[in-house]
């Protein structure tokens, strides 16, 4: 909002009501794309898998709705004083891909809806996990933990949950070449060449452009190369202009928990990545005031209300960081204006319906991205924290952890009495990787070391990188 790199803003209120709603409004806008992104790439998964749509849970509305109220938790647990937003993770869309696929046991005749139930379980439990490490950390200290999940560890295990996905890009993009082809070029035009705020949503950008053109082609009478139509507006007419998100809450079993709660060590260190660099851009030290255990309890604390309610994880926002340095604006009143207004659009259905129309090929498009994106940040993780592959018993940590994440396509089942238990292959590659971390000598990492590692956890498509 303010070209003078010296003017900072602690206090929205000097700005004036107007300007604060609009700083809302520029928050929410920045988090909008990639956020609800998230439930439809989710809801695919489950149609693919077993031919039904999602009809409750995991829908763009309960999405907004978890997104919000799960901001305004973090605020609540962070005594007010981190600037952080707090959309859907990417880091779990292995995981639902994983359980819209189980097809052994209880799963074997289970519907969409019911498999999503199952899968939020998991995301209450991962939740329940950064309470584990909030509290070993306030015991211990930071330095102490991380030394158990170094770059070494994580970067593997992200590059595994992008490339795991791969094949999904392409289903969703051949259904429609040119649209698919769009979405990415758009995403890639705002990522390298875009300025200011249009910087920082390339994948909003790439959705609307792309949908914009879909638009255009659906008029002309177009349709996809199998002869289906490009659109189909049916919900839409049909839906109400205010109602109740479906909420969905969650069910509990073994096997989907371990497919989903071992994802949370790749968003806990991008939760502590994104607070590194949240510190460095308002000048702050917030891994000690308030301090990382109440940051991390109050990301957990939104990512299980989210699950229990049937939406998907939710992590500290990097696409909002870029606002915070771009508006130089960093008052967390904004960030909570955002939160609401997030809320409100969630008892919209029309809304919410309109968005769920998107071309299976636009997601496609914008996947080819996202999933190699993901793992480019796991390899941006190993570079910038200056892991030396040089060494064999780093060499033999990512080594396993690749085959274990890339080899295990099935994962492993078990009898544990009369339950059907499956470790899949990144729970697999998890465990590997941090007991051979563990057992082998030479583990020379250490955290707060490499400030422009440390931030450089964050499983984010947008180009928010902070200079100082």
């Amino acid at each position: 909002m303010n070209d003078n790199n010296d003017f900072i803003v602690k206090d929205a209120r000097e700005l004036g009501t107007a300007k604060m709603l609009l700083l809302g409004f520029q928050h929410l806008f920045a988090m909008f794309g990639a956020t609800i992104l998230v439930p439809i790439l989710v809801g695919g998964y489950f149609k693919e898998a077993t031919g039904e749509a999602l009809t409750s849970g995991l829908t763009v509305s309960i999405t907004l709705f978890c997104a919000g109220v799960g901001t305004l938790l973090f605020h609540a647990c962070t005594k007010a004083k981190v600037p952080a937003f707090l959309g859907s993770s990417f880091a779990f869309l292995g995981g639902f891909a994983t359980v819209a696929n189980l097809s052994s046991g209880k799963f074997a005749e289970m519907g969409a809806n019911e498999k999503a139930a199952y899968a939020c379980g998991g995301i209450f439990v991962a939740g329940c996990l950064y309470f584990v490490l909030a509290l070993i950390i306030k015991l211990v200290g930071v330095k102490r933990v991380m030394r158990f999940l170094p770059p070494v560890v994580t970067g593997p295990i992200i590059i595994c949950i992008g490339l795991s996905l791969a094949g999904s890009a392409v289903s969703n993009a051949s259904t429609n070449w040119i649209l698919a082809l769009i979405a990415l070029a758009v995403i890639i035009i705002f990522n390298i060449w875009g300025r200011g705020m249009f910087k920082i949503i390339p994948i909003l950008m790439g959705v609307v452009i792309s949908y914009v053109c879909a638009l255009i082609f659906h008029a002309l009478g177009m349709t996809n190369p199998d002869g289906s139509a490009i659109f189909d507006f049916a919900s839409v007419a049909s839906s109400g202009w205010v109602g109740l998100p479906s909420f969905q809450l969650a069910k509990f079993d073994l096997t989907a928990i371990l497919v989903m709660a071992p994802i949370a060590i790749a968003s806990m260190m991008e939760h502590i990545g994104d607070m590194s660099a949240i510190s460095a851009t308002v000048g702050e030290n917030l891994i000690e005031d308030p301090g990382l255990n109440r940051t991390l309890m109050g990301d957990g604390i939104a990512t299980a209300f989210a699950g229990l309610l049937g939406g998907p994880a939710n992590t500290t926002y990097g696409e909002n960081t870029g606002v915070l340095e771009l508006s130089k604006v960093h008052d967390p009143r904004v960030i909570r204006i955002a939160a609401v207004l997030a809320i409100i659009l969630s008892f919209i259905p029309k809304f919410s319906d309109l968005i769920s129309t998107m071309p299976s090929a636009i997601i496609g498009g914008v996947s080819f991205m996202l999933y190699g994106m993901i793992s480019a940040i796991g390899v941006r993780n190993v570079v910038e924290n200056q892991v030396d592959l040089t060494k064999s018993r780093n060499l033999i940590i990512v080594g396993v952890i690749f085959v274990c994440g890339l080899g295990f396509t099935n994962g492993i089942t078990f009898q544990v009495g009369e339950a059907s238990i499956t470790l899949t292959g990144l729970a697999i590659a998890a465990i590997a990787g941090i007991l051979l971390n563990a057992i082998l000598p030479g583990n020379d990492y250490e955290f707060g070391k490499n400030a422009k590692g440390d931030k450089s956890r964050g499983v984010y498509v947008s180009n928010t990188d902070n200079k100082k």
